[in-house]
């Protein structure tokens, strides 16, 4: 699957870290729904770094459909709410 982390590109990751990434959406989704600023920050920080980490990146002149776009890592509680509010991050 492709992934774009908004303002830095795109990796390729393997459907197997599915889980793992559902994980931490559901930690920031609650994390957001109870207003936790550190929280929210703390765990979407994780959950960039370990796309990161489990990707391949993209060459920078390649543009793949994106299955799953991520905000970026200075994205505030009000810009990825909204994000959320259309059909989350991770469907």
């Amino acid at each position: 699957m492709i992934v774009r982390i908004m303002g830095e590109g795109q990796v390729e990751l393997a459907d197997s870290h599915l889980a793992e990434l559902n994980g931490l959406d559901e930690e920031l989704l609650a994390e957001m729904q109870q207003g936790d600023g550190p929280g929210f920050r703390r765990t979407l920080h994780a959950l960039l770094d370990r796309v990161r980490e489990l990707g391949t990146p993209l060459p920078d002149d390649s543009l793949e459909p994106s299955q799953l776009i991520l905000p970026s890592p200075d994205a505030t509680l009000d810009d990825v709410r909204e994000l959320l509010s259309e059909d989350g991050l991770i469907p």
